[in-house]
């Protein structure tokens, strides 16, 4: 396996010449430190804050009902982390990017963050998406084994490829323990000197430049500038700038017990997965930490309200996915659930994340637009998004918000 190119962004190298995470390294002051403040504590928020923190600053970073809540984009048990995007390199390349920090947090952790079960795409025939993607592996170096039929039963014995023509498989990629890596995040950021508070941001009032942000308490935090990246809220928080470019969207997700003593269905036997199925993709993941095997179905659901949601499963969606589960994983047929939960994307209109400049205020960026494919990618937006606020960096085109209509389109997977 070819070792991923690592960049002094996410190592630095410490006494001896050991590789030391940046993680593990102090803020380096700077003369020209400002106050900024962070709306949402999710992963794109978080990783913002960090590196705004390393980059010298002074950070407060503000959330409603704490990082990564049961609510948010960012709960939850688990995200597949992953490079294999197509066409769209521009992800393959940010997946990479965020892999080493992703392992250098998960190396503080305590308990894991990131599980190295690999990644398992399969598709009826080899599509363009599949080309895109085995080219794009190749530009950047990324290990990917291009799997027939006949190798991916015998490799991965626990599901039926009945229909099944071609597999990408992705070695150095897995799965990420969501809610515990942002709290493990956040922990590390207070600890380094970072100021993190409980408050429910009021939507900015119209005015010539931001100066402060206004509490439900009643309290204000001033600051020089300011990032927003509130997820699901983001819309509630400008429903003139960005309102309905951004729609959350309600998704279940299961888990079923495997059979007792069954090896098959822990990781290192069981990648994390994605069915192509035709275009109407379902994914799951290996057996983590004894919570059950888990399947969703990536489908955009109902347009909904983040705030008011009802939060119970459906038997109609358990349904689907144990036809699903009973075709494609056999062994499966039968097994109890063991939990049932109810989240939500926050999709752009194009599947782009948002990344932009407000129009109005020049010291505030809005992050947003996970699109149900974003949490891999934090370390990433963060580091972009902290060079964007700064003005260090180009801005993307497909980042911005005049990319963002209000008709939507999905063309990211």
């Amino acid at each position: 396996m070819k070792s991923l190119n690592v960049t002094r962004r996410s190592l630095l190298i410490g006494a001896g010449g050991a590789a030391v995470s940046e993680l593990m390294a102090k803020p380096m002051p700077s003369k020209g430190a400002e106050h900024i403040a962070v709306v949402g504590a999710g992963v794109f928020g978080a990783w913002t804050a960090h590196h705004l923190q390393l980059a010298g600053h002074r950070v407060t970073l503000i959330d409603a009902w704490g990082p990564a809540h049961s609510r948010a984009s960012s709960g939850g048990e688990s995200r597949l982390t992953r490079a294999a995007y197509g066409k769209d390199a521009i992800y393959t390349r940010m997946a990479r990017d965020s892999l080493p920090q992703w392992k250098a947090l998960s190396a503080v952790s305590g308990l894991p963050i990131f599980v190295p079960c690999g990644i398992l795409f399969f598709f009826p025939t080899e599509e363009p998406y599949v080309r895109d993607s085995i080219t794009a592996h190749k530009e950047f170096g990324l290990p990917t084994d291009v799997l027939t039929q006949a190798e991916m039963i015998r490799r991965f014995p626990m599901i039926n490829f009945d229909g099944i023509s071609v597999g990408l498989y992705e070695p150095g990629f897995g799965a990420l323990m969501a809610r515990r890596s942002v709290l493990t995040l956040v922990e590390r950021f207070v600890k380094a000197g970072g100021a993190y508070m409980n408050g429910l941001v009021r939507p900015p009032a119209h005015s010539e430049r931001m100066n402060e942000l206004h509490l439900s308490s009643g309290e204000k935090v001033h600051a020089d500038r300011f990032v927003f990246a509130a997820g699901p809220w983001l819309p509630k928080l400008f429903p003139d700038v960005i309102g309905p470019k951004i729609e959350p969207t309600r998704q279940e997700v299961f888990f079923f017990a495997p059979p007792a003593g069954d090896r098959r269905f822990l990781p290192g036997a069981m990648p994390g997965w994605a069915d192509f199925n035709d275009g109407d993709i379902f994914y799951g993941f290996p057996d983590l930490e004894s919570r059950g095997v888990k399947f969703a179905h990536d489908q955009h659901g109902a347009v909904v309200d983040p705030d008011k949601q009802d939060r119970r499963p459906t038997e109609a969606a358990l349904a689907e996915i144990v036809t699903y589960r009973d075709r494609r994983f056999p062994l499966l047929k039968g097994a109890a659930l063991t939990e049932a939960r109810v989240c939500q994307y926050e999709n752009s209109s194009n599947g782009d994340f948002l990344i932009d400049v407000h129009p109005q205020w020049p010291n505030v960026l809005l992050i947003g637009g996970g699109s149900g494919h974003g949490f891999k990618h934090g370390p990433g937006v963060g580091s972009y998004a902290a060079a964007r606020l700064l003005g260090l960096n180009k801005a993307e085109p497909r980042f911005s918000l005049a990319t963002k209509a209000e008709t939507h389109h999905r063309e990211v997977h």
